[in-house]
């Protein structure tokens, strides 16, 4: 029983090490990209992005709930353009997305509002890169966490690789069907 009480205190104490070095070692700034090359012309691509109805073909977060509440705003591929989504998923939450700038083929940057399952704002741009005859595709997040967002940073690190995946592949078969 000892040894046991020993090791569950050993392991307590690594845990609450990690949490103050991810406290002070992390900074407040999160930043997340993935890219992927699609095998078409940035303008087709630029067709899978440059409006939120477009953005939801292929948004990996969409799958969470079928039942989600989507609502519409604003003038599809234009600044302004938004969708807001509710969800009795608390995986799915709810909030609102925008697009707050958009450069023909080339950039769509949105701005993102959280409201559950935890408040929240973040940014997101796609930038279209010409490669050849193919299109690189990069797709970013940036938002500021808070201490215990940090501590959890190397989790979001992986969901983020897994959904961003997830989204570039979705974007990648719907372009070069």
């Amino acid at each position: 029983m000892k040894t046991i009480l020993k090791i569950l205190g050993v392991l307590i104490l690594l845990i609450l090490v990690y949490a103050v070095i991810a406290v002070l070692a992390f900074g407040k700034n999160y930043h997340y990209e993935k890219s992927i090359v699609i095998n078409a012309p940035k303008e087709e691509v630029w067709e899978q992005v440059s409006s939120m109805k477009a953005f939801n073909q292929w948004n990996p977060w969409l799958k969470l709930d079928t039942n989600m509440t989507l609502n519409y705003t604003g003038n599809a591929g234009e600044v302004g353009d938004k969708y807001c989504w509710d969800s009795q998923n608390k995986d799915a939450g709810a909030g609102c997305q925008e697009i707050k700038e958009l450069i023909p083929n080339q950039k769509q940057k949105t701005e993102m509002i959280f409201k559950k399952p935890f408040e929240g704002q973040a940014t997101s741009d796609i930038i279209l890169t010409p490669e050849g005859n193919a299109t690189k595709v990069t797709w970013s997040m940036d938002t500021e966490q808070d201490p215990m967002m940090k501590i959890m940073r190397p989790m979001m690190d992986y969901q983020m690789g897994k959904s961003y995946g997830e989204g570039l592949d979705n974007l990648k078969k719907i372009v070069e069907k």
